[in-house]
């Protein structure tokens, strides 16, 4: 069976209306032509690392082993914030050391790497597009066959967010965070459904904003107008949703902001 051609995935908060994209593009072009190169998004918030995390973090998992991620959201290009190479999942991982990585080194038996190796950026270096300059000839040599032990030396202090499970606050209160705004004004928190079961049958509030949600809608169309309502979203952590409206706007949030819920599970006395 013939060799799969090396697969790499461009994730940004570039847009497509200017010349960043293509730039990466053709330096991995230039650098391994038989590249397959995967666009996950480059319509992320700009400057927006938590909201960008999880985007990248709900899509990389999906692909087959090999495969090369670029993820570049970067308010500290050209900053002492240096560029890293993780490795995890079989898969590898390159970008800024600013969180935008959390998932794949939160991954069992993730490994990453300081990229020192200057010999494989482009030159000069400008000091605001990192993407062109360092990441995409990086992950290029990457996917051609370098390994990854030329780029750089093991480290064990890469940037991770905040982004797990929510905190317990006392028997009945939790704290948690809005993970994503979806284009569609959904909120999409850090309450898994895997470790918060009993929402999906017991009484909770959810404080987001200065509102309370305390209802469970199992799909939108089960959502009256107007309403805010909980639901379990694919990712598998609960979303706060409008039907056909922007939860976003009408509770004033954005990525990071905080939400609280008390619960009842079955056991609480």
């Amino acid at each position: 069976m013939a060799s799969r051609s090396p697969l790499l995935t461009l994730t940004t908060d570039f847009g497509l209306s200017d010349h960043f994209v293509a730039a990466m593009k053709g330096v991995i072009l230039g650098i391994c032509p038989g590249a397959v190169i995967v666009d996950l998004t480059h319509e992320l918030r700009a400057f927006d690392v938590t909201e960008a995390a999880f985007t990248f973090g709900e899509s990389w998992r999906w692909f087959p082993k090999g495969t090369v991620h670029v993820a570049v959201v970067d308010p500290g290009v050209g900053s002492s914030r240096r560029p890293i190479l993780v490795e995890a999942a079989d898969q590898y991982f390159v970008g800024p050391d600013n969180g935008v990585l959390t998932t794949a080194l939160s991954a069992k038996g993730a490994k990453a790497r300081a990229i020192t190796a200057s010999k494989y950026f482009l030159s000069p270096i400008s000091a605001t597009f990192h993407g062109r300059d360092v990441f995409a000839p990086c992950a290029a040599h990457l996917a051609a066959g370098t390994r990854p032990a030329a780029f750089g030396k093991v480290v064990v202090d890469a940037l991770r967010l905040a982004m797990g499970a929510p905190t317990q606050t006392s028997k009945r209160q939790w704290t948690g965070l809005i993970l994503k705004v979806d284009r569609f004004g959904n909120l999409i928190t850090n309450f898994n459904v895997r470790e918060f079961p009993w929402l999906l049958t017991n009484p909770f509030v959810f404080t987001v904003g200065f509102e309370q949600i305390d209802v469970m809608a199992s799909h939108y169309e089960q959502c009256a107008y107007g309403e805010l309502y909980a639901i379990a979203g694919s990712s598998g952590y609960i979303e706060i949703v409008m039907r056909e409206a922007s939860a976003a706007k009408r509770l004033g949030v954005a990525a990071g902001a905080p939400v609280d819920m008390m619960g009842w599970a079955k056991d609480d006395a």
